[in-house]
């Protein structure tokens, strides 16, 4: 018995910390379904629009992207009354490409009404906690 309660320690543990961030965990949880579609599609329009990415080398302008955080944000009362029912913010870096290529990064509010997410720009986070 202590054998088996010796093994289902580390289990313990790995579940503990496996619900801290629930945006993070989006694939699992029904509010965030879509959202990595939608991650997808910024990357492309980043990718398109972004100055940092406007000089293209082998079809690309910037690479490197990377989200580095997401969190959830308190869906007001009138989004509620619209059917909001999740809302998110995001940042995402990466590099463009060539001699000159510059750092970058973008950070977007994800809002979800039914099965369909709207993405507008958000302002400046911390790229790590995305705090405000």
């Amino acid at each position: 018995m202590k054998t088996f309660a010796a093994a289902l320690a580390p289990l313990a543990l790995l579940a503990a910390c496996s619900g801290a961030d629930t945006a993070s965990t989006a694939s699992g949880d029904d509010r965030f379904a879509g959202l990595d579609q939608q991650i997808s599609a910024w990357r492309t329009d980043i990718e398109a629009t972004n100055p940092s990415c406007a000089t293209k080398v082998d079809g690309a302008g910037c690479e490197s992207f990377q989200v580095t955080c997401k969190a959830e944000r308190t869906i007001t009362p009138e989004e509620q009354a619209q059917g909001v029912t999740a809302k998110l913010v995001s940042a995402m870096t990466f590099t463009g490409k060539g001699a000159e290529g510059r750092p970058g990064s973008a950070f977007a509010t994800f809002s979800k009404a039914g099965d369909a997410w709207t993405r507008t720009e958000a302002p400046s986070v911390n790229l790590t906690t995305c705090a405000g």
